[in-house]
């Protein structure tokens, strides 16, 4: 068909191709609305007072955890954009470790005051722009109003870890597990110089049996393994420890080979040369002096034989078989010794020293072998946890997690700020007081932006059963005469300074969830389409 350039055929042309303008609107508001969902679903969780989830797996394994980012992890999210929210609470994870339910929350209610906005007619690149620059400020008053520490005030290392762990189901054991957490941070780390924390240096050793006021920080190492063999020694004094990584096992053919034994004569030949090939590697070991053999796990023979365990009994040597491959580089660095790949290289020089190894009893019938007093100790920790059952256990080794990653967050960025809601409502107060200096769509967006921070403070008065709206105003209030530092105290049901309550929180965490928030609804307002591709 040929059109003439004068006709309103080219018009209709042109009209035509935008003819389905209600679909990004309709994506966009769905990915607003899953967000949402995602958001609400956690909300109650949040703060001190919050509620616990219990989650049952396809498996029937249940698991009880207020902790944002587990909750999220085991949901079952079909919707793309509510899976950005999930791994939002991930990243919150990996960066803070702790406030992975606040930035959810934070997000779905940023997603609530986007949708409003949009509803007005403002342009989604707008929006985001200007929660971009909602997000800076907001980073900036944080810093402003936080307070600079050392890593010798060991009390506010405390307080901080205290206030991460009294919103987690074993908040009766915060005073327990914070200064335990402190004293690991601080025993693997030089204040001086390092501005880091690799928490792989602090191994988590759960155990069942006891209560949680049992755990206890171990300066070596903990194997839950008995030691093997039908009668071990149970103690060694000055131990000489030899970390293998070869079998003391009779050798294999490759798997698709078989060795045919015909006769009696050859039957006694291989197993006399069975019986050799093991003493000569029990010899060697006596030979260097070693009396505690810790053995990598092997996947295609047994690690150590029956008649290897024998041997090593009668010359009092303590076998703790199975060591996981992913332990290896944790037991060489606590024992500043490298793992030994060969026979031949098993002599004095390679092995590690300790005053004392033993089998200890951890409550109840449970055992597990403690190696304490290592000479030139590389600067690892060993924390054993103990709880009455596995759910207990679980919440238990998250929270000290949790815990272990704010005094990180300290170490990393050594400034703390008030919890209990006063940041947000700070930052609220003074964006919207910045917005009323700003003209046009940004001065509405950072209003806006502003609202939506309050949702933190609205939500802690809600889980703790307050009157919301009268706690939200009397806090608005307090912080509009000055008062930085008034926040929700839950357990007085009142606004006070929360300093006085002791509730302080690692700038990071706040910073890195309003960052993380904001770069999240900034995504989610980008995308106006949702295409499936072929399989």
């Amino acid at each position: 068909m040929v059109v003439n350039p004068a006709s309103g055929d080219t018009r209709k042309m042109q009209s035509g191709a935008f003819k389905d303008k209600s679909k990004p609107k309709d994506i966009r508001s769905s990915n607003i609305t899953a967000g949402k969902a995602v958001a609400d679903a956690i909300r109650t969780s949040l703060g001190p007072r919050g509620m616990d989830k219990m989650i049952q797996s396809a498996n029937g394994d249940v698991t009880i955890t207020n902790d944002g980012a587990t909750i999220l992890k085991q949901m079952n999210v079909m919707h793309p954009a509510a899976k950005m929210l999930v791994e939002l609470s991930r990243s919150q994870d990996i960066e803070a470790g702790d406030g992975t339910t606040s930035v959810v929350v934070i997000a779905g209610s940023l997603l609530e005051a986007a949708e409003k906005l949009l509803a007005r007619g403002i342009h989604p690149s707008a929006i985001s722009d200007a929660f971009q620059i909602a997000a800076n400020k907001s980073v900036e008053i944080l810093t402003k109003m936080s307070r600079r520490i050392e890593l010798n005030d060991r009390e506010s290392l405390v307080q901080s870890a205290s206030t991460s762990l009294n919103s987690k189901v074993v908040s009766q054991h915060s005073s327990q597990l914070a200064p335990l957490a402190v004293d690991a941070i601080l025993k693997v780390t030089d204040p001086a110089k390092d501005d880091n924390v690799d928490l792989k240096d602090i191994k988590v050793i759960c155990q069942l049996g006891g209560t949680v006021d049992d755990t206890e920080l171990v300066d070596g190492l903990v194997f839950t393994q008995r030691p093997a063999g039908a009668n071990p020694p149970r103690k060694v004094e000055k131990a000489k420890i030899g970390l293998i990584q070869f079998c003391i096992s009779p050798p294999k053919t490759d798997m698709d080979h078989n060795v045919i034994v015909s006769d009696y004569a050859a039957m006694d030949r291989v197993l006399k040369e069975e019986r050799a090939y093991i003493l000569n590697i029990v010899k060697q070991i006596k030979k260097a002096g070693c009396n505690v053999l810790l053995i990598q796990k092997s996947i295609l023979r047994d690690a150590v034989s029956d008649l290897a365990l024998h041997f090593l009994d009668k010359i009092k040597v303590m076998v703790i078989k199975d060591v996981e491959r992913e332990d290896i580089e944790f037991v060489s660095k606590t024992l500043n010794c490298r793992p030994i790949a060969s026979l031949d290289h098993f002599t004095a020089e390679n092995l590690a020293s300790a005053d004392l190894v033993e089998e200890v009893s951890t409550g109840g019938t449970n055992k597990v072998v403690k190696v304490t007093g290592i000479q030139n100790q590389g600067k690892t920790v060993t924390v054993l946890v103990q709880g009455s059952n596995k759910l207990v256990l679980a919440e238990a080794e998250r929270s000290l997690h949790d815990a272990l990653c704010v005094i990180r967050c300290l170490v990393r960025n050594r400034a703390l700020i008030a919890g209990g809601g006063a940041p947000e409502t700070e930052v609220s107060l003074r964006l919207a007081q910045y917005a009323q200096t700003l003209t046009g769509v940004d001065s509405y967006c950072l209003r806006a932006y502003a609202d939506a921070l309050e949702v933190i403070p609205l939500t802690l008065a809600e889980n703790a059963g307050l009157n919301s709206i009268a706690t939200v105003t009397e806090l608005r209030n307090r912080h509009a005469q000055g008062e930085q530092t008034a926040g929700i105290n839950v357990r007085k049901g009142a606004v006070t300074n929360i300093l006085e309550e002791e509730v302080v929180q690692p700038l990071l965490v706040s910073t890195s969830a309003i960052n993380l928030a904001t770069e999240t609804v900034r995504s989610i307002l980008k995308i106006d389409d949702i295409v499936n591709t072929m399989q």
